[in-house]
Order: C-alpha cells, then sequence, then structure tokens
C-alpha cells in the first residue's frame, strides 16, 4: 500500500512538471517498473529512470544546476537512451517549478514522500565536491583548482581524448571528421593563424598535455615553452616530449603565467582553453603579463570558453563550478576583447566555433561511454558519471547557444602601428595539411 501510494504521489508531480512540457519524446520510468509519457510523444529519445520513490521529490525540492547534477552522478536516477536531450527539460523545471512554489499542495505531495521509510539508493564516491583553501585565483589556490580537475588519472583522460590529448575545442573541415583528424585541424589552424616560422620561440600558457608543444615543434619547427599546474600533465607531456625527440628544442613547466617574468620574451603566445580558469579580477593581468612576455610586432591567440549572459545563479550552485572546474569562470567576448585592448593589444581577427565545440564534446561522451568498463579501472563510478553528464551537458550548451568558443588573434604592434600579419586571411587555408 505504501509503495503504491508512494507511485501516485510521484506521478502527480511528474505529470504537474512534464505534462506540458514543448519536448515530448521522452519516457519517465519509476522504481518499480511503472512508465509515464507526455501526451504526443512519437518517439524515446531517452528514458529517466529514478531509482527509489524519494529520488524525485529530492531533486525538485531545490532544483538547482548542483542538485540536478548531483542526484544523476549519485546514482538517484540513470538515463537510459541519448542523454542530450535530457537537457531540453532543465528550462521546463525551472519554469514550472517558479509556478509550483506557490502551491501549498505541491509542498505537502514533496514533503509526505520525503518523510516515508523506504530504502534510497545512492552510489558512493571518491572524489566528492571541490574543497578549495585560500585566497580566490591565488597562485596557490589556482593550483589546487587545476589539480581538482586535471589531477584524475591520465589513463582516464586518454580514453576519450585524442591522440595528442587535446583537450579543447577540435576543428572540422568536414562533420564527418573525427577526433583525431579534428583536433590535428585545431592545431593546424592555431599554427596557420599565429603565422609560426622556425626557430621562433613560443609560449604556451596552460599547454595540458603538451599536444600544441609536439605538433609545433615537430611540423613547424618553433622552440617552445608550455607551462601547467597539473602535476600530471607536466609529467606526461615531459615523458612525450622526450619520446617525439624534442628535448632541448620544447620543454614544459610546472608554473603559473604570474610566474613569469622579464627579460623572458616570446615570439608568439597561444593559450588554448586557460583562460576560463582566470577569473574576472585576474583578466587584467592575464592579457597584461602576456603583453610584456611578448616581443614587439608579436602575436597571441586566446582560444577559449565565453558567455554571451551572466550566471544566473550563485556559483556554489552550479554543478560545473562544484564538481568540474572549481573557481572558473566564463565572460563574454566583448568584455575579454575590452581588456585586451586595454592593457596595448590590437584585435585583429575572432572567430567563433561554437558548433565545433558541441561536435567535440558529443564524440568525447561517445568515446567515454564506449569506454566505460576500461574508466572503471582508473576511477570510481560517480567521476565516471561526474564527466559523462558534464560532457554531454556542455556540448548542450554550446548547440543552444549557452556558450561559444572563441579564438582572438592579438598583436603588439611595432611603433608606428606596423606588424607582420599579412593583409587577408587566405594564407590560412590554403594547400591545408593537418597531417604530422
Amino acid at each position: 500500500m505504501k509503495n503504491e501510494r508512494l507511485r501516485e504521489k510521484n506521478l502527480r508531480i511528474i505529470k504537474a512538471f512534464f505534462e506540458d512540457s514543448p519536448f515530448k519524446d521522452f519516457a519517465v520510468r519509476l522504481w518499480d517498473g511503472t512508465e509515464w509519457r507526455p501526451p504526443g510523444n512519437t518517439r524515446d529519445r531517452f528514458t529517466i529512470v529514478f531509482t527509489h520513490p524519494k529520488a524525485l521529490a529530492r531533486l525538485l525540492y531545490f532544483p538547482v544546476d548542483r542538485r540536478l547534477g548531483e542526484a544523476y552522478i549519485y546514482g538517484e536516477f540513470d538515463v537510459e537512451g541519448d542523454m542530450f536531450w535530457l537537457f531540453t527539460l532543465e528550462d521546463q523545471i525551472e519554469r514550472k517549478y517558479k509556478e509550483m512554489i506557490r502551491k501549498p499542495s505541491f509542498w505537502l505531495n514533496l514533503n509526505s514522500i520525503l518523510r516515508a521509510k523506504v530504502e534510497e539508493k545512492k552510489l558512493e564516491g571518491k572524489r566528492g565536491p571541490a574543497k578549495l583553501r585560500g585566497k580566490v585565483h591565488s597562485i596557490e589556490r589556482d593550483r589546487q583548482a587545476i589539480s581538482y580537475h586535471y589531477d584524475v588519472s591520465n589513463q582516464f583522460f586518454s580514453l576519450w581524448l585524442d591522440e595528442l590529448m587535446n583537450y579543447s575545442c577540435a576543428y572540422f573541415r568536414d562533420w564527418s571528421e573525427d577526433i583525431n583528424t579534428a583536433q590535428r585541424n585545431k592545431l593546424e589552424l592555431i599554427c596557420r593563424k599565429l603565422r609560426l616560422k622556425p626557430g621562433e620561440r613560443v609560449l604556451d600558457i596552460g599547454c595540458g598535455w603538451g599536444g600544441f608543444l609536439i605538433y609545433a615543434g615537430k611540423k613547424y619547427g618553433i622552440k617552445g615553452v608550455g607551462i601547467t599546474l597539473s602535476k600530471n600533465q607536466y609529467e606526461y607531456a615531459k615523458e612525450r616530449i622526450k619520446e617525439e625527440g624534442l628535448e632541448g628544442q620544447v620543454e614544459v613547466r610546472y608554473q603559473d603565467y604570474r610566474e613569469l617574468e622579464e627579460p623572458e620574451s616570446f615570439d608568439k603566445i597561444v593559450s588554448i582553453g586557460m583562460f576560463e580558469h582566470v577569473g574576472k579580477e585576474m583578466l587584467e593581468e592575464y592579457f597584461r603579463r602576456a603583453f610584456k612576455l611578448l616581443k614587439p610586432g608579436g602575436v597571441f591567440m586566446n582560444h577559449g570558453i565565453t558567455r554571451r549572459r551572466p550566471l544566473k545563479i550563485p556559483r556554489r550552485w552550479s554543478f560545473s563550478n562544484t564538481y568540474i572546474f572549481p573557481d572558473g569562470e566564463l565572460h563574454s567576448i566583448s568584455h575579454t576583447l575590452s581588456v585586451a585592448e586595454k592593457v596595448g593589444f590590437e584585435v585583429r581577427d575572432v572567430e567563433n566555433l561554437r558548433e565545433h565545440y558541441a561536435i567535440t564534446l558529443r564524440l568525447w561522451a561517445e568515446r567515454l561511454e564506449k569506454n566505460r568498463e576500461e574508466a572503471l579501472k582508473y576511477v570510481d563510478e560517480v567521476t565516471y558519471r561526474t564527466w559523462k553528464i558534464f560532457l554531454i551537458g556542455s556540448s548542450y550548451g554550446f548547440a543552444t547557444e549557452r556558450f561559444g568558443l572563441h579564438q582572438s588573434l592579438l598583436v603588439k604592434n611595432l611603433p608606428g602601428g606596423k606588424n607582420s600579419l599579412p593583409i587577408n586571411r587566405e594564407d590560412i587555408y590554403k594547400d591545408w595539411d593537418s597531417s604530422l
């Protein structure tokens, strides 16, 4: 009898929230096998499976982004089918919640479910939310934030990244290209935009596992310096550089960008998927440091995620800020470029690869799912689920314009406004070859 009452109360809540959803092609399955579909459903792109009677009530008691993510990673609900479409319901939940919280019957129903004495299934994980110490965006705290995200397991990341371990947006010259080709395309595109030449000294801020250094070192003959705050990435990149025979030509350092000082200088600077970690208050310091380290006439390629609109919720309610990128901040491209101009850069080229990142993330998620059993040798189930929902949710965010991915080419002009850049972009795509 208790089980029947809980089932009916859950179904009442499901109907109230999802019966008028614009997106119809999904199903909901309760812990006892009961299924519900919205009116007008023609197929099930995905099925939400609640694993115990309190799962839905817990999720909807305070359905912020963090709570939704936690409900999944700790196993209070599962998703069968294409999880990408799950995120179509996030706006529906937000919209209906504003209506439902005014109804006493909703709270009575919710609270009666939460008071029930029933078994609650929950996965246990070692990772947990990030707990950082110290001043936000101090060098020491940034080290903690980077380590939390990247020092998980090199083997884990290698299961779903490309051969060069690029953890940033790929570039597709054709949507049918595989991730290895598309990531080499990205590196080739950056090298061409920078107009790299043999012997040039190039700084890679946030070099990751060394993919750009290896590619540009082997193909363009540059002398590179890469910096990272991840010990795992540092050790991996050092070994990979040695294996590729590039010792003495490119190097990697365990170092923060603020620890680089003059008289050290570079012909070109690149930052690929790093400035999301910088923070709004440090953005001017970030660009000013790059400007000082760049030789007159030098070029800086800043490749990173942007956000058109400010985050609507406090960062402590954000799943990404809690479980993926603690202290991470996204800025509009207009604000980013205004700060770059303020310190002296001239903006020469801006390209948005938003759709490319949506596809990149989808491919990563597919590779992660395909290699689930192998991944669980290196991380626990909660960590695996954390990356799965993050990758798929991020793909949805790029596909629906919540995020952008901008490559900004910035130049430190010579006196009189002179620089070595060509008068057009035609050279970037001429005789394209991204093979190594």
